[in-house]
């Protein structure tokens, strides 16, 4: 497998952890212990939980994928710049997920808010977006920084 292969594996691989690593935290921080994001649903808590294991299956999904890609792709170390891009991507994937969740179901189909009810909803709301773009934005500055040095003399 080629080195610029194995560069895309680490790139992609990163991005879905992180991807999957802020779906998780989502699900963990703010479904489960705070109880405040979930699915707005009028029929039963039934149907609000079996929304949260298709949200938790999917970011699991992505969390494997990661991993399995990232191994493809060998140590990052190995690579020049690997390690910007191992975490580079996994902050770019990180706020992607804010940014897709949050534009997606807070604002387009209005599924749910991040603490519905509160009267400051909307800064919640807001916050939760700029979050994801600080955070990708943190990554896409890491992988495209000139000035770090390589983390290999070879590859």
């Amino acid at each position: 497998m080629s080195t610029y292969t194995k560069k895309r594996f680490i790139t992609i691989g990163s991005f879905l952890l992180g991807f999957g690593f802020l779906g998780a935290l989502d699900g963990i921080i703010f479904h489960q212990l705070l109880q405040w994001h979930s699915v707005y649903m009028e029929t039963t808590r039934t149907g609000q939980i079996m929304s949260d294991g298709w949200f938790h299956l999917g970011v699991s999904i992505a969390l494997v994928a990661g991993g399995v890609v990232l191994w493809l792709g060998g140590n990052p170390s190995d690579h020049d710049k690997g390690i910007q891009k191992l975490v580079g991507g996994f902050l770019i994937g990180g706020g992607t997920f804010n940014l897709v969740e949050g534009i997606v179901n807070h604002h387009l189909l209005q599924i749910h808010r991040v603490k519905p009810g509160d009267p400051n909803a909307l800064v919640y709301d807001l916050a939760f977006l700029a979050l994801g773009v600080l955070l990708a934005g943190i990554g896409w500055y890491i992988q495209r920084n000139p000035k770090t040095q390589s983390d290999s003399a070879g590859a």
